[in-house]
């Protein structure tokens, strides 16, 4: 049987072939989640990654119809695939699972047409992927925690808050135990709460202010049909500025056109320009902005 993309073959109730266009670049996509990992919620091990999940029967953040579980992803051997194995709890919402695990690992994208679009940008690591997430929420959170700090602190403090306040998985799995706080959950907090893990006051504020909305069904964070009038919206929110509204734009809602002009890694690849000189260089990139982004941030020799 011949594999096409965006299909799941089913090799049993708990096991899923998730076909890709190759190439592939595993190992980036690995590192990239590796340093940004969160212990007790993923888990890098052995060449695969693993991480816990809470899926909603009705695909609606707001209904208390949550199955907690987890799923794992590794390459398969003898086929452009990964392998998604999901916990048995999670086999009546085995087709969000696999929509998640799809869009976490960038599973769609047609690395042929980016690297056409990119030229010489992507011609050492055509097989780069944009790394996802599972979770809209927990992803634009994560993006809230990481504004001005470093990689490894956004993490320590992403674990914080999810150690303190998520809840405990119900069946472990290795060294998966934790859920990512819920809207919900976040909406009950106070900014000392926050403050006490460390997070600054403004960034309490725009946590909780965030998860209220969400929660009150205000708010939706699920991808944008327009990406700058998502963004636009995003922006409107307390704490939410240019930087972290792309950001989440890029990895939330895998917008495959969003270009990251404030990153501070993006700029330094263009050390002699101005940020409205960097932002009309990069239109040669478009319509794969943020790809061109990761390949920025995974080229520190790349010269303008």
């Amino acid at each position: 049987m011949t594999l096409q993309p965006q299909l799941a073959e089913a090799v049993s109730p708990t096991r899923f072939l998730l076909p890709y266009l190759p190439p592939y670049d595993w190992s980036a996509q690995l590192h990239f989640l590796q340093h940004r990992a969160v212990a007790g919620v993923e888990e890098i091990a052995d060449g695969g990654y693993q991480r816990t999940v809470t899926l909603n029967l009705n695909n609606d953040v707001q209904s208390a119809q949550n199955v907690q579980g987890w799923i794992s992803l590794r390459p398969a051997a003898q086929a452009n695939a990964l392998i998604l194995d999901i916990s048995p709890s999670l086999v009546g919402v085995a087709d969000t699972a696999i929509a998640r695990a799809r869009r976490l690992f960038d599973l769609d994208a047609n690395p042929g047409l980016i690297s056409t679009s990119l030229g010489a940008l992507a011609q050492d690591r055509p097989g780069l992927r944009l790394p996802g997430c599972v979770d809209c929420f927990e992803q634009t959170v994560r993006a809230i925690l990481g504004q001005l700090v470093s990689v490894k602190m956004a993490a320590t403090l992403t674990q914080r808050l999810t150690h303190r306040w998520g809840e405990t998985l119900a069946q472990p799995h290795g060294g998966l135990s934790r859920l990512f706080p819920t809207p919900q959950q976040i909406a009950l907090l106070t900014v000392d709460d926050l403050r006490s893990i460390g997070v600054q006051a403004k960034r309490s504020a725009s946590l909780i202010a965030l998860a209220q909305a969400v929660a009150e069904g205000r708010l939706s964070l699920e991808p944008a049909e327009d990406t700058e009038a998502g963004m636009k919206t995003l922006r409107a929110l307390p704490g939410i500025g240019a930087w972290t509204a792309s950001y989440i734009a890029m990895r939330a809602w895998s917008a495959p056109d969003v270009f990251l002009t404030g990153d501070y890694l993006i700029k330094q690849r263009f050390p002699a320009m101005t940020p409205g000189q960097i932002v009309r260089y990069a239109q040669r990139w478009q319509p794969f902005r943020s790809y061109a982004t990761l390949h920025l941030w995974h080229n520190a020799q790349w010269l303008p």
